[in-house]
């Protein structure tokens, strides 16, 4: 059975002609008389009286009920599909960092939903290693982190740049100072991320291009527990500027320039190469890629 045998029938019924109905679904009167001899076989029952005029059987009007609920189905869904192109709906996972996912995804989201109530969004929170690799295995839709590798299982567009600070509490001894080189931060007790972020990675390369090992006192996940321990005086530690701006406008944190560590890394968001997108994804990333960069690194 398929629906065009169905459209067949109930055209039919109201014409109460094969030609007619053929003229009607610009089809011949053999291939009308077919398709409805197909039903009939497959459903073991004579569904048409073919007497002039052509009517229904019993069990074609039985029949007929049903298709007219299957066809008004057909047409919802139809309508349905077309709909999210104007109406874009669904559920979109989200991966990114903890930093981005506090700092910026709250002023990107808050615009999002508003506009796009029928779209649910879901946030994982992980390493900035793990972000590529997330989209690459499926575990999340689209990626939102530092582009510093490339793969080709992965589309990537830059949204903006982030750099990576010195930062310190501003009873630290290093907060006077006005700038600081990497051989000053040789004996300076450090809280680092850890080992899997972007920024730890980066630092690790800069300490080892001036062939110093920092004294790192202390590792963790992410930058937002970084941030707590270097304003109880803890130690000093580099962090995405992006991260820091509460802290820098309330004044607990004071950030030192390193000119060693002057560099830009780009931002950007991240998705499978060839995966079907869905309405919710397509609305998303269009949106996300539109907007200009001082939405994302404007102050708080």
């Amino acid at each position: 059975m398929n629906i065009s045998q169905l459209e067949t029938l109930l055209t039919i019924s109201k014409t109460l002609s094969f030609r007619k109905a053929g003229e009607l679904l610009n089809l011949t009167q053999p291939a009308v008389s077919a398709q409805i001899k197909s039903l009939e076989d497959e459903f073991k029952a004579v569904l048409v009286d073919r007497n002039h005029p052509v009517t229904l059987t019993d069990r074609g009007q039985v029949f007929l009920e049903h298709a007219e609920r299957i066809l008004a189905i057909v047409e919802e869904l139809k309508q349905k599909l077309a709909d999210l192109d104007h109406t874009p709906q669904g559920h979109i996972v989200l991966g990114t960092t903890a930093s981005i996912a506090i700092q910026i995804l709250p002023r990107v989201l808050s615009y999002f939903q508003n506009q796009y109530p029928l779209i649910k969004t879901t946030i994982m929170s992980m390493p900035s290693s793990q972000v590529m690799a997330s989209v690459e295995n499926g575990t999340v839709d689209i990626g939102i982190g530092y582009l510093s590798e490339r793969s080709a299982q992965v589309e990537t567009s830059t949204l903006y740049y982030d750099t990576f600070e010195l930062v310190v509490a501003p009873v630290h001894p290093l907060a006077s100072e006005e700038k600081v080189t990497v051989g000053m931060l040789k004996d300076v007790p450090m809280i680092m991320l850890s080992p899997d972020t972007q920024g730890r990675r980066f630092v690790d390369r800069v300490f080892s291009e001036y062939h110093i090992q920092p004294h790192v006192v202390m590792e963790l996940s992410s930058s937002e527990e970084v941030k707590r321990m270097v304003e109880l005086n803890l130690g000093a530690a580099f962090v995405s500027k992006l991260s820091i701006a509460s802290e820098l406008k309330r004044g607990t944190l004071k950030m030192i320039p390193v000119p060693e560590l002057d560099a830009t890394h780009p931002v950007g968001v991240i998705t499978k190469s060839g995966r079907y997108l869905n309405s919710a994804m397509r609305q998303f990333l269009n949106d996300l890629k539109g907007m200009p960069e001082d939405h994302f690194i404007g102050s708080e």
